[in-house]
């Protein structure tokens, strides 16, 4: 199959780009006035995931354990990096162009006079599709926030909260309370609600009490221990122990670990999960984008890092690979970004900076980059660091190659984008 999207396809997204004249527009009135006419129904487990961070990576051990244990499951996820099939999976492949299209097509017809933005209109478009299908499970990633992002209008069996921290705020608000009761709205009264995040925010903890929701906290509810070697899971009830480390790099992934788990202890008598189902799937589990190393030398990682608590976590990351000669950034940012945070999080980590223009209208130019970077006290040449322009990320990972020895690294983050233009170009 081919890595692009079909013409068919790439026709639909552009038509239903058009139909809304904002490419955001949070609240529920609109999405779920053609959710109703268009009669979504699961007849099997929804779980929710939501967060700052890690949403991605909980969503992809979800998949791969509950596959490992023989069940058919739908996931979607957003945003994809390469074909927009990535965030419809079937059964653990993605879904159909011609599929989708059709779906489109149904959409298309029951919203009417009701304009609907990109999100909204293809996340209605997956969920009609998955209610086709016959699936055991079904794993849903919330776009932005909680209460009033398209996914929510689904009242899931369990949800997961994995991390709370500040992103988004012309939208969620400034500060992990204001951002934690946003995505506590994906709770529902007398259901599941997993927390994952080690400090959760008392209005996470406040809103999920307040609604009667069964609040599952890390530290509380379920822990993690581990050596070198391997890890354990405690839960209410369930203890797995013996477990290989995921599969995902990086040091946060125990914690995205617990909440999956968490998760499916609390699902337990609708999806039971043996335990060689939960190595199997932490040992298989894969997900492009996330401190994801690529064969060769140097050594090039990629990675989605877009804000501050991310960069954090690529931080630690780097600092866990052991001994390299020096460090090449490939950095692409949105403007809207807390740019400065994502610069010192990993300014004493880097020696040699390319700064990257992305596509779209939100995306910081190279220019404006190079000149945050200097801002953050980066000598644009001297003789340990360096700042250079290039036009988009696969240019200047070419002149990363061409400076660095085989004992560097070079390191591409900062955007979805940033990232995806590297796979698009390496498939």
């Amino acid at each position: 199959m081919s890595v692009a999207d079909s013409p068919a396809l790439r026709d639909w997204l552009g038509r239903i780009e058009r139909l809304h004249p904002k490419e955001i527009e949070l609240g529920l009135d609109r999405v779920r006035e053609v959710a109703a006419r268009l009669s979504l129904t699961f007849a099997c487990p929804v779980i929710t995931v939501g967060g700052t961070n890690g949403k991605g990576s909980t969503c992809a051990m979800l998949e791969s354990i509950l596959l490992a244990a023989g069940y058919r499951v739908g996931l979607y996820t957003s945003p994809h990096l390469v074909r927009f099939a990535e965030r419809a999976r079937v059964g653990g492949a993605p879904a159909d162009d011609a599929d989708l299209v059709a779906q489109f097509e149904v959409v298309e017809a029951a919203r009417g006079a009701v304009a609907l933005t990109w999100f909204e209109f293809t996340t209605l478009a997956v969920l009609r599709l998955f209610g086709q299908r016959a699936l055991d499970a079904v794993i849903l990633e919330v776009g932005l926030g909680g209460r009033l992002d398209a996914v929510n209008l689904i009242d899931a069996d369990c949800a997961i909260v994995t991390s709370v921290d500040v992103d988004h705020t012309e939208y969620l608000g400034d500060s992990r309370e204001r951002i934690g009761r946003e995505k506590a709205y994906i709770f529902r009264a007398a259901r599941p609600a997993i927390c994952s995040d080690p400090s959760p925010p008392v209005s996470l903890v406040d809103h999920a009490q307040s609604i009667g929701a069964d609040l599952w906290l890390l530290g509380r509810d379920f822990n993690h221990t581990g050596d070198r070697q391997q890890w354990a899971w405690a839960g209410r009830v369930q203890r797995r122990s013996g477990l290989a480390y995921p599969a995902l790099r990086g040091a946060n992934q125990l914690q995205n670990a617990a909440g999956a788990l968490a998760a499916l202890e609390a699902l337990r008598e609708r999806l039971p999960v043996p335990q060689q189902a939960v190595r199997q799937g932490l040992a298989a589990v894969s997900l492009p984008g996330r401190f994801q190393v690529l064969p060769g030398q140097p050594v090039v990682i990629l990675d989605v890092a877009h804000n501050p608590h991310a960069a954090a976590h690529l931080a630690v990351n780097l600092d866990a690979m052991g001994g390299f000669g020096r460090t090449f950034a490939v950095f692409g940012v949105m403007r809207d970004k807390d740019v400065d945070g994502v610069i010192a999080a990993l300014k004493h980590r880097v020696d040699h900076w390319l700064a990257v223009g992305l596509p779209g209208p939100r995306a910081a130019g190279p220019e404006w980059i190079a000149a945050r970077l200097a801002a953050a006290g980066i000598a644009r040449a001297d003789a340990r660091t360096s700042i250079e322009c290039h036009p988009d990320p696969s240019s200047a990972l070419a002149a990363a190659r061409e400076r660095a020895s085989a004992n560097d690294r070079i390191v591409v983050f900062g955007s979805f984008l940033t990232v995806a233009d590297i796979l698009a170009r390496a498939t």
